[in-house]
């Protein structure tokens, strides 16, 4: 039956000397991963296998035979099967005999056997020489390699105490603590029990400018967390913004407009609209002094 095998991409220090031959008892997604990294190593791999013939998927340069056969090619072996199925090692007794046998096995449970199970091993194989090894490295990382996200992160590390961007973190902190405080304020102060202890003028002081300066440092601190990726194309998602960008929307819209209304030419007209005035009227003798007594009043109340 042919085989199919997997590519063995080399490192960039490996050897061009072949080294020693290693023998892995089990074809399993173990046994190929750590096959393929020792190949390229430089090692020679020879698998054991009950099936040698249906032996599938399998690195290239790695040689399949019996469990026996493999066994006198090498002097070290690793045993990459479950501890269910030692039992085939005690018919192999004499030709183990003073090799080491690597046991890379991990029970389920925690004391779900009365002896580990390299004892176990050393109790099936007498004349073996039995090590642990490899227990604690799983399939995955083998396979994925300097793909994995753990190397990833080390290539692209930076520096923690870099000042250039130290700022924006402190700032996004701030920004966040103060609106929040300010944010819990507001919703005090709008508490009918609250709300009729205070005079007009300090709720108005508390909903309107505390709530403007509220709105504002949320902004803030939702654009500082964007950063450079506020408004940078490759962060759109099917050309669509991030969730972040669209809740800045509306208080950016409030925010503006605010920001127009507050200029002098509007804000005094404004002003003057509340305090009663109108284009192009005529009013009356007592109607002049109905609005003059109603804009020293709402000017003494402001």
């Amino acid at each position: 039956m042919e085989k199919t095998s997997t590519d063995a991409f080399p490192f960039t220090m490996n050897s061009s000397e072949k080294q020693e031959t290693v023998c892995i008892f089990g074809t399993g997604d173990f046994g190929r991963s750590l096959a393929l990294k020792m190949l390229q190593c430089g090692y020679s791999i020879v698998f054991g296998s009950r099936n040698p013939q249906k032996s599938s998927l399998l690195p290239n340069g790695a040689e399949v035979l019996s469990y026996s056969e493999a066994a006198r090619k090498s002097d070290i072996i690793i045993i990459a099967v479950h501890r269910e199925h030692y039992g085939f090692l005690t018919e192999l007794t004499e030709v183990l005999k003073g090799k080491t046998l690597v046991d890379i096995s991990n029970n389920l449970k925690i004391n779900q056997y009365p002896e580990s199970n390299a004892e176990y091993l050393a109790q099936l194989v007498p004349g073996a020489h039995v090590v642990k090894a490899f227990n604690t490295i799983s399939a995955w990382a083998l396979q994925s390699g300097a793909l994995d996200a753990n190397r990833q992160a080390t290539a692209k590390r930076e520096d923690p105490f870099s000042t250039s961007t130290a700022w924006l973190s402190d700032s996004y902190v701030a920004l966040g603590i103060l609106g929040f405080f300010l944010f819990v304020l507001l919703g005090i102060t709008s508490l009918p029990s609250v709300s009729n202890t205070v005079n007009w003028r300090e709720f108005r002081f508390v909903q309107s400018k505390l709530g403007y300066l509220t709105l504002i440092l949320c902004t803030a601190h939702t654009m500082v967390y964007g950063g450079k990726r506020f408004l940078s194309p490759s962060s759109l998602i099917w050309y669509l913004p991030s969730a972040y960008v669209i809740a800045l929307i509306i208080p950016c819209i409030v925010l503006v407009i605010k920001f127009v209304l507050v200029l002098p030419c509007i804000d005094k007209t404004l002003t003057r609209i509340r305090q009663g005035w109108e284009r192009n009227a005529k009013p009356t003798l007592n109607g002049e002094r109905y609005l003059k007594q109603s804009s020293v009043h709402l000017d003494s109340e402001l």
